[in-house]
């Protein structure tokens, strides 16, 4: 079998990877004239049992650029701003910023959606157009003009650009780091999503709320179905010695972890069966993101921790900046290798900030009690909380730094 991209050489691009980044970067490439194929080694697209939160910094971008904006906005709930609050007691420690707020000052909206109904709006805009699924690649072949990707099936596809887009656990990675580089952040947690009807006791169920403690957290935000989806973190003594990523936990071992936490936390954590208890890993930041024609984003260039919910909004932004720049790479005449190292350049710096702003909120949010959870309390409440700890994440507009400084 061979799989023909159907673009003159030069000018074909294969995405490995039908995940959030992937999805928005073939919409927008499609929708300015290029037509990449996109390969996945699932037989279904579909994602189970996960959410995300999406911050100002991608929906922005999901609206303008990809046309999901009013199926994003039926099938998510709007955020009604950011809730610190003590895990124990329940008292609210710092609030942040209104719905109306949010909006006003970054520009866009904050949503909360099931994963599934993401990918799906992105699926069915891109409309099946150079979507491959069953395909996994197995194998990375440089020649002196082009790549071929070998797959598990037998086919061979030739492209001029190649684009990681698979994730966290991705293969293109280890070819161009050369070894998988995977490391544990120190924390495992459990995800769950509840409906409203078992959750009485939480209060602010609109908002996005951190319930902290020592030795871990709460984060739960609502979902376009109603539902609250929740992360809970605990820290983690010693190295972690299961399988990679996630292992099946003893029954009621989340619950015994937060024993003497508020009734609300327990209600919600005690609601939904958890599952598996997930290792939460990240990857180092990376000096160069390509080797030849290969080139990563989203998580497979710098997977973080969940500490900031911005996963996949980083992937958003790079697919936005990947495009812009591979656009005028043919506009100006500089060649791919110029674009993916414009790519590289705009992105790495801030990419780099929010891995590790992402990885040391953990510390923050974990603080025993004492002066510095104190004063980490008093930094929450006030006036400028949002300027110092995230406008410069949810303001961010990552179109704007391919722009002159004069514009």
């Amino acid at each position: 079998m061979h799989t023909t991209i159907n673009q003159p050489r030069g000018r074909r691009i294969a995405i490995i990877g039908a995940g959030i980044s992937g999805l928005t970067l073939a919409i927008e490439l499609r929708r300015r004239g290029l037509e990449p194929l996109v390969f996945d080694r699932v037989a279904e697209l579909r994602e189970v049992g996960a959410a995300v939160a999406l911050s100002a910094n991608a929906t922005r971008y999901l609206i303008e650029r990809t046309g999901i904006g009013a199926g994003l906005a039926t099938a998510a709930a709007s955020v009604d701003g950011l809730v610190f609050r003590d895990g124990r007691d329940g008292r609210v420690i710092g609030r942040v910023s209104s719905r109306e707020e949010y909006q006003a000052t970054c520009g866009a909206p904050y949503y909360g959606i099931h994963r599934a109904d993401l990918q799906k709006l992105l699926v069915d805009r891109l409309g099946g157009e150079g979507l491959h699924l069953s395909k996994a690649c197995e194998r990375i072949e440089e020649t002196a003009d082009a790549v071929r990707l070998h797959f598990t099936d037998g086919d061979v596809v030739e492209a001029d650009l190649v684009i990681g887009a698979d994730g966290a656990r991705s293969t293109l990675r280890r070819h161009v780091v050369g070894y998988d580089d995977a490391q544990f952040s120190g924390c495992s947690g459990w995800r769950g999503i509840v409906s409203p009807e078992a959750l009485a006791d939480l209060p602010d169920p609109e908002a996005i709320q951190f319930w902290m403690g020592p030795g871990g957290h709460l984060l739960h935000y609502p979902i376009g179905s109603g539902e609250q989806n929740y992360l809970l973190v605990r820290r983690h003594d010693g190295p972690w010695e299961g399988p990679a990523w996630a292992t099946a936990d003893e029954e009621g071992a989340h619950l015994k972890a937060f024993e003497g936490w508020h009734p609300a936390v327990q209600q919600m954590i005690g609601a939904a069966p958890t599952g598996d208890r997930w290792a939460l890993f990240q990857r180092p930041p990376l000096h160069q993101w390509s080797r030849g024609r290969v080139t990563l984003m989203g998580d497979a260039a710098h997977a973080l921790v969940p500490h900031h919910g911005q996963g996949a909004n980083q992937s958003i932004e790079d697919a936005i900046v990947l495009a812009d720049c591979l656009i005028q790479s043919l506009e100006d005449g500089s060649g791919w290798d110029a674009a993916r190292q414009r790519y590289q350049d705009v992105r790495i710096e801030r990419t780099r900030k929010v891995q590790i702003a992402s990885a040391t909120t953990a510390d923050v949010l974990h603080l025993p009690d004492g002066e510095r959870a104190d004063a980490r309390n008093a930094r929450l409440a006030a006036p400028d909380a949002w300027e110092r700890h995230l406008g410069w994440i949810h303001e961010f507009q990552a179109a704007r730094s391919l722009q002159p400084a004069s514009a």
